[in-house]
């Protein structure tokens, strides 16, 4: 019978990211059944509860406690498997004041620390982030919130306070932005330029940003706003404000804007917005229909098409031929399932899927897109990173083995011809995506699975350096896409080649 021991640390506040790296390190212990390092949230102790994790010492925390949970096969390891994560908390040194080390323990330490900090970047359990998003914002800071969880309304509330005061708020769930040239929480080593970008997400502004890095150009900044931004609550508060911005910036001339299609009392205030611009613009609302752009505006079905038509529609990938190294795929195989850790990505595949009469499915569908059902006989495209997969887990942009069992489950099933998937690379993802791949499949692949067609969001001087990322994948027989849009077009002309 599997044992639970619970640790409760009382006031005690680690980064998730941290948490779910130490949590990972536990679970992979032999006699560990599983493991979860968290703050003692209400939505964090029912995860708990629900993974049969928590113990009545567990039950009593309080929102700003950390708890450690493990269930193992006996005492003895459950016992052995404390022992370590305590020790891995004792190694994060927060109770060190050396000034290499130290981490302030409130916004007024931090502001102490640095007086001439201009932005807070928040990571907080979301049960507290509206809270201390409004202490930055009092003390003058432009904030970007990096956690989610944040009720829709409490962010239109916040929105609109920042905006009375002068101060910007990227988020909630924001997870890009590139400021002055800074890259902050998931972004990558892209040049400065003139071309700016306004992004609900975090890996359409990546790919864009990648994109036009690649083909020679620079960013002045993408400032990301929070998937819900042009939601009708809050009215697209930061994006309006985000647009201000970087028309009044002399070094940018170009504006993108990246979103899912806004309810149209949203976007006629966008397109007014952009009517009253000196400034050129492209428009990339992913799954749009039609859309009545001003003149000084273009219309990108996909974020492939945004950079080239900020490029002035040179083509981001001019030589790349999608049936170039393409196999025959068996006529009982025919489907492609794509397994996406940035759901921007997912959104574009699908629209090249449609475009290409495709029947698709997905779990983060765009407008005309049905939801997975068992019933489902089509080509399933997931967003892996959606919180009913990360909840409680890493993203996998952070850890890429929470996507393994979905890999292995696709490699291995009846009909699908095609495994699509994206690698994401840069500042605060896994430091080796492709080699994690590479060992997975060197371990799970047989000589009958279907073939496996990636992209790789990123640059060559990002830390894990695209071109050896490439070579990795090529190694293994991978068929590697300049782009995500390049990578959807190639699996449908696979599954459409004749054998």
């Amino acid at each position: 019978m599997a044992v639970v021991v619970n640790e409760v640390r009382r006031g005690l506040y680690l980064d998730s990211v941290a948490l779910m790296r130490y949590s990972r390190t536990i679970a992979a212990m032999d006699g560990v059944v599983d493991a979860a390092l968290m703050m003692g949230t209400p939505a964090n102790k029912e995860i708990m509860a629900d993974a049969r994790l928590l113990d009545k010492e567990g039950e009593a925390t309080g929102g700003g406690d950390l708890v450690i949970c493990i269930r193992a096969d006996n005492a003895g390891t459950a016992e052995a498997a404390l022992e370590r994560a305590i020790r891995l908390l004792d190694k994060s040194d927060l109770g060190s004041h050396n000034q290499a080390t130290w981490h302030p323990r409130s916004l007024r330490s931090a502001l102490e620390f640095a007086p001439d900090s201009k932005l807070a970047l928040i990571s907080v359990p979301g049960w507290f982030a509206a809270a201390e998003a409004r202490k930055a914002i009092r003390h003058g800071l432009h904030v970007m919130i990096f956690s989610d969880n944040v009720d829709i309304l409490e962010e239109a509330e916040l929105k609109q306070q920042a905006k009375n005061l002068g101060r910007l708020v990227m988020g909630p769930d924001c997870g890009t932005a590139i400021i002055n040239g800074v890259p902050l929480a998931f972004a990558n080593a892209v040049p400065r330029g003139d071309i700016g970008i306004v992004g609900a997400s975090g890996t359409g502004i990546q790919e864009v940003s990648c994109l036009l890095a690649r083909s020679g150009r620079g960013i002045s900044h993408a400032i990301g706003v929070g998937g819900r931004d042009l939601d009708e609550r809050v009215g697209g508060i930061s994006t309006l404000m985000a647009v201000d911005a970087l028309d009044t910036d002399a070094q940018t001339k170009h504006i993108i804007i990246i979103s899912k299609p806004p309810p149209p009392s949203v976007a006629n205030m966008m397109m007014e917005k952009i009517a009253s611009s000196d400034k050129e613009f492209t428009v990339c609302f992913l799954g749009v229909g039609e859309l009545l752009l001003p003149d000084n505006a273009r219309l990108a079905t996909t974020l492939k098409q945004a950079a080239e038509a900020a490029l002035g529609y040179d083509e981001v990938s001019p030589t790349f031929d999608p049936l170039s190294g393409v196999e025959p795929v068996p006529k009982n195989r025919k489907r492609v399932r794509g397994l996406f850790s940035g759901g921007t990505l997912c959104a574009e595949a699908q629209v090249v899927f449609r475009a290409a009469g495709e029947d698709i499915a997905s779990n983060a569908p765009i407008e005309g897109t049905p939801t997975i059902t068992e019933a489902n006989d089509v080509h399933c495209l997931l967003d892996l990173g959606d919180d009913q997969y990360t909840q409680g887990k890493p993203h996998p942009m952070i850890d890429p083995s929470v996507r393994d069992d979905a890999i292995i489950q696709a490699l291995n099933e009846k009909g699908v011809g095609v495994v699509l998937l994206d690698l994401v690379i840069g500042f605060g993802v896994h430091e080796d995506p492709a080699g994690h791949l590479a060992t997975l499949l060197a371990r799970a692949r047989t000589g009958e699975n279907p073939g496996l067609i990636v992209s790789v969001t990123g640059t060559d001087a990002d830390p894990q350096d695209r071109a050896a990322q490439i070579r990795t994948l090529e190694a293994c027989g991978i068929h590697v896409a300049p782009s995500n849009a390049d990578a959807a077009a190639m699996a449908v002309s696979t599954i459409r080649t004749k054998c």
